[in-house]
């Protein structure tokens, strides 16, 4: 019996095979990185990785929320569109002139207002506690946030129009962009808290309609409030937290903004990586896999989902704010579903739900697929179209740029196709270890 304790226990700790799928799928990821810089130059080139670094981490955000918890978030783009708010409002230039008007005060009033109502409102949504019936509690919290709503929303609309009218919006607080994407990941982290306080108890396709409609919401305050935002007016140029351009040059900038985003990654991986093989991690896989018996050990479900939610969501917003400062713009209305939420959503499947190292394989091939798509099939439309030319004596059209523009489209979604039909579970699947 002690001999096969033994080999049981040799056998639990033995060293995992030899990882021939990742070397295999890594490499050519790398030989396809290096054909790309041969074909697209440098600048071009690292700034597509700069960009797909910023996927990445949203990818980790996701797979953390779908892949560990079964949380199927499809409002991403919410949180990206928070975190690139708060890159711009933290970094962008102090507007001095408004800070030293009337206005700035009126406005600090109306938001004091607005604090102090808020906090009636949840006052009132707590009464039961003091022994009031909880239909006449509902009916107070109703109540009471209807009338701040109403007081808050008169007095911020007078208060807004002169913002805009004289001043075109409040500025930045002239910060290191940094900061803004600390900030970027708390603000979204408390959004998604209260998000997931609301949303985690309903099913997994409930819970994605709301996450995505809730998206929708952020991204239409954010572009009507011009005060705050400038809206569809956009904000620009947005500084970096390294040497710019005009500073060093395209590409040397483009790589130090590279190295920023690659030590991000490999923190969050490092830290994620711990946590999941942690009883932490245990304990939110177990939940994912079987609820019933996770609450029957006494596991408290609720906190545990809300905690991947909101770790997912800061993820998100910090990508969200490192993807927007590089781009050196904030457009509201730049944020879509498509490009924020659906290619996350392919990166996390191709690469392997609750996989981290497969989610960030999946992010940067994915991205390199979605923006080479362009180049190649306006080569491959160019080419068909000298051959009908010389031909067939076909007339060449005139929108080739655009056409070649929506293969992209078509390209993703034969990769997502091709994934769900021979890889289910991802090229690199999560790794489940059984210990005895």
């Amino acid at each position: 019996m002690r001999t096969q304790d033994k080999q049981r226990d040799d056998l639990v700790a033995a060293p995992s095979a030899f990882p021939l799928r990742e070397v295999v799928l890594f490499g050519a990821l790398l030989v396809a990185i290096l054909s790309i810089y041969a074909l697209m130059g440098a600048a071009y080139s690292t700034r597509m990785l700069v960009e797909a670094a910023c996927y990445a981490i949203l990818a980790l955000g996701l797979t953390i929320q779908w892949g560990y918890a079964g949380q199927f978030n499809a409002g991403v783009m919410g949180f990206v569109a928070l975190g690139g708010y708060c890159a711009m409002a933290f970094s962008m230039p102090v507007n001095a002139e408004f800070w030293s008007s009337p206005l700035a005060g009126e406005l600090g009033q109306v938001l004091l207002i607005a604090a102090v109502g808020i906090a009636a409102v949840v006052g009132a949504s707590r009464l039961h506690r003091l022994g009031v019936p909880k239909r006449l509690r509902t009916v107070l919290a109703v109540l009471a946030a209807l009338v701040v709503y109403l007081l808050v929303s008169s007095q911020l609309g007078a208060v807004t129009e002169q913002i805009e009218s004289q001043f075109g919006y409040i500025g930045g607080l002239g910060l290191p962009p940094w900061l803004g994407w600390i900030v970027g990941g708390a603000v979204a982290g408390v959004v998604g808290y209260f998000i997931g306080g609301v949303c985690l108890g309903l099913r997994s396709d409930y819970l994605a309609i709301a996450t995505l409609g809730i998206a929708e919401i952020i991204k239409a305050v954010l572009k009507n409030a011009d005060w705050l935002t400038r809206g569809t007016a956009t904000v620009s140029p947005l500084p970096w937290p390294v040497p710019g351009p005009g500073e060093v040059g395209f590409t040397l900038a483009r790589a130090l903004y590279l190295s920023v985003t690659v030590v991000m990654i490999a923190v969050i991986f490092f830290l994620l990586h711990r946590a999941y093989h942690a009883p932490w991690g245990r304990m939110i896989r177990a939940i994912r896999d079987n609820e019933t018996a996770a609450a029957a050990m006494g596991k408290d479900i609720n906190k545990r989902r809300l905690e991947i939610f909101v770790l997912g969501c800061i993820l998100m917003g910090i990508g969200g704010a490192a993807l927007g400062s590089f781009n050196g713009i904030f457009d509201p209305q730049g944020y879509m579903p498509l490009n924020h939420t659906f290619l996350v959503l392919v990166m996390v499947i191709l690469g392997g739900p609750g996989n981290n190292l497969g989610t960030i394989f999946g992010a940067v091939a994915v991205y390199l697929i979605w923006v080479m798509s362009e180049p190649l099939a306006l080569a491959v439309l160019e080419l068909a179209v000298a051959f009908g030319e010389g031909s067939f004596g076909w007339d060449a059209p005139t929108n080739l740029d655009s056409r070649a523009l929506q293969a992209r489209v078509f390209v993703i979604g034969l990769l997502i196709t091709l994934v769900l039909r021979f890889a289910p579970k991802g090229l690199l699947p999560e790794k489940i270890r059984y210990h005895d």
